[in-house]
């Protein structure tokens, strides 16, 4: 029996995220599917690539080698069937300004990628706040930007959407709301929170709160993502953050859970803007194209 990529995709995500559950919410899938797959993989590969423990899913010393070589192929297919669209001779220069949440939690994987594809093309990043950046596209100090779209309000940009991130409740492990079918603002509002403020995050949850009947107990304002993770590991508070930002452990290795909130909380949207009526150029016309490519949007030149 071979191995398929849909086997492969279902192990990695699995292996990411720890657990079965958060696997199928972030692949919108059925937790039985992945099951199956991981254990028809397993069978295949003749050895147990998890420790099925009451926290999720652990890999096992041959689970951990067998991850390495499932990233390589996924890498492989993804840069064969969806990353060959653009000429690699394009060179020059492009500044791109990026948010920190993007430039933390979204680029990386991005910058490594690029610069393989077109390595005459020289990207330059620079890390600032959004209105930083919506001052720098206008002025042209910058070419065009990376950042979560659904802050940009400036007519004068446009934008264009990559992805939708959810929002979750982060609870630690073994919380009540686990056990309950569902939870909404009503009930996290009785929770201690812990509201994240960089990248605008405390003004985007207070929009949707504030659409509510209820207000949440803000016990701490941060701007660091890991003193949000560990304070809810901790049992210290819940937090509501989108999944692109979520790990399941904190750095002091304890678990961190997501449950999907039952009232409307609106996604956090990433994507790319740039000055409205520009023309771009080919440095632009590459860097924008690569991300349609990978988010499987139509190719349409403005």
């Amino acid at each position: 029996m071979a191995v398929s990529l849909r086997q492969l995709r279902y192990f990695v995500a699995t292996a990411e995220l720890g657990q079965i559950s958060l696997a199928a919410v972030n692949l919108s899938i059925s937790q039985s599917a992945i099951t199956t797959a991981i254990k028809e993989l397993e069978h295949i590969v003749g050895v147990s690539l998890f420790l099925r423990t009451s926290q999720g899913m652990d890999l096992t010393e041959p689970g951990r080698q067998f991850l390495s070589h499932a990233y390589e192929i996924l890498k492989k297919v993804d840069e064969a069937t969806h990353l060959n669209f653009v000429s690699s001779a394009v060179e020059g220069t492009l500044s791109v300004a990026a948010t920190y949440t993007v430039m933390g939690y979204f680029l990386p994987l991005h910058i490594e990628r690029l610069k393989r594809l077109f390595p005459k093309l020289e990207v330059q990043f620079f890390e600032q706040n959004r209105e930083s950046i919506e001052e720098g596209l206008l002025t042209n100090r910058y070419d065009i930007s990376v950042l979560l779209t659904s802050n940009i309000l400036n007519p004068a940009l446009m934008t264009e959407k990559l992805l939708g991130s959810a929002r979750r409740l982060w609870v630690p492990a073994q919380h009540h709301f686990l056990r309950r079918d569902v939870v909404g603002l009503r009930d996290i509002a009785d929770e201690p929170y812990i509201m994240l403020t960089v990248d605008e995050a405390a003004q985007s949850a207070l929009k949707y709160w504030s659409a509510s009947p209820y207000q949440p107990r803000v016990i701490l304002r941060t701007s660091s993502v890991e003193a949000v993770r560990s304070m809810v590991a901790n049992g210290q508070g819940v937090a509501i953050l989108s999944d692109m930002v979520h790990r399941p452990w904190s750095l002091e290795g304890r678990r961190i859970e997501t449950i999907s909130v039952s009232d409307p909380v609106p996604a956090m949207d990433v994507g790319l803007s740039w000055r409205k009526n520009m023309e771009l150029s080919p440095a632009m016309i590459a860097f924008r194209s690569y991300f349609q490519q990978a988010f499987h949007l139509p190719n349409i030149q403005r």
